[in-house]
């Protein structure tokens, strides 16, 4: 790079181009996602160096009350060379174009992996009663390169968003993700814990089968995750985000949204939806009937989304987000010990940062959020 980079606003056929020229890219980083986020505005923009577009990136403005001002918030990105040696050049353009489109304050979640767990590390952690958070658990990998994007933004004037447990109040810093990549089926499934393995082996024999769903098996989805939200006491998103989620992504790229469905004898009892970008697969939602919960209709799901995760060249199978906590006696635990099964690992990014353009709004904003949970 020869010249400074410029940022400007760029198409969604221009970002979804560029997208398709990276090995993946976070779904909520898809110009597509500003349209499941309606009560966001939300605009792609493009980093270029002369003429070339060399980065893009969505971001997601919030209004504050009776104000022309925003935050803007770029969720799991954005996508740019996040292991440049002068990262400023990047961050401050985009800073520049921001504060002129009205942003008191920027949000972002770099897409970088600082530590890895793999399963029999975190195995033997659940195991000791002395640990409490995977923080404690010396990491199998560690990225240095990951530590100093972090101290690039530190100098920079960029802050760690707080988070509890691992999480904050955007996008988990922990993930629980199965390595796809140079992997047959029987060697993924040979991976997995004997419990794992029992339930898949234990809904084939019960016949319970897997089928992908249209928008119409919407409700039906909905009906289940409803009674899985009851069951685990969380709020559940209304039909109507599902139904818009599935309209605009499957139009960005048909393979991009896909509705799971398992059935026991006529019966709904286990449904999902995996999304995919590139070569990163999600598992997003996922919900289940109290009713036959017996015959594993959730491994049986969770099995069939990896088998075609891998069919279509996926390297990661993505979890997604999990705790830090380890303790025996925090409820959270249970989340770990499930996604463990499937002999995948831990992954901690760096988290979300915020950087303040306006401070004064910047603080009046983020305790009005607070106040409304």
């Amino acid at each position: 790079m020869t010249r400074p980079l410029r940022v400007r606003p760029i198409t969604p056929e221009q970002h979804l181009a560029f997208l398709r020229t990276q090995p993946s890219a976070s779904f909520l980083q898809t110009p597509a996602w500003g349209q499941v986020k309606n009560e966001w505005r939300s605009e792609s923009v493009g980093w270029f160096d002369g003429d070339e577009l060399v980065g893009a990136g969505l971001v997601l403005y919030r209004k504050v009350p009776k104000l022309d001002r925003y935050l803007a918030y770029l969720p799991e990105g954005p996508s740019i060379r996040w292991d440049a040696a002068t990262l400023d050049d990047w961050l401050t353009p985009l800073r520049a174009h921001l504060k002129a489109s009205h942003a008191f304050g920027i949000r972002m979640g770099p897409p970088v992996v600082r530590r890895r767990w793999h399963a029999d590390t975190i195995k033997k952690a659940l195991a000791d009663d002395g640990l409490n958070t995977l923080g404690e658990v010396p990491a199998d990998e560690a990225d240095p390169a990951a530590e100093a994007v972090r101290d690039a933004l530190v100098a920079a004037g960029w802050t760690p968003v707080p988070t509890t447990g691992g999480f904050s109040a955007g996008q988990p810093a922990f993930n629980f993700q199965l390595p796809l990549a140079g992997r047959t089926e029987d060697e993924v499934l040979a991976g997995m814990n004997q419990l794992w393995r029992r339930n898949i082996k234990k809904a084939a024999k019960n016949g319970v089968e897997v089928t992908r769903g249209t928008r119409a098996d919407l409700a039906d989805f909905h009906r289940v995750y409803v009674e899985t939200a009851e069951r685990d006491h969380f709020t559940p998103r209304p039909l109507s985000y599902f139904e818009r989620m599935w309209d605009a992504l499957t139009a960005e790229d048909p393979e991009r949204l896909t509705l799971y469905l398992a059935h026991h004898e006529g019966d709904l009892v286990a449904a999902t939806t995996l999304v995919r970008v590139g070569e990163h697969a999600w598992y997003s939602y996922g919900a289940s009937t109290t009713e036959k919960r017996d015959v594993r209709g959730s491994n049986a799901v969770q099995w069939q989304m990896i088998r075609d995760a891998l069919a279509a060249g996926a390297t990661v199978y993505d979890l997604r987000g999990i705790t830090d906590t380890i303790s025996s006696d925090d409820p959270h635990r249970g989340l770990i010990q499930f996604k463990v099964g499937t002999g995948g690992e831990a992954v901690e990014y760096l988290g979300e940062w915020d950087l303040p353009i306006n401070r004064v709004l910047h603080k009046a904003f983020t305790v009005y959020m607070g106040r409304r949970g």
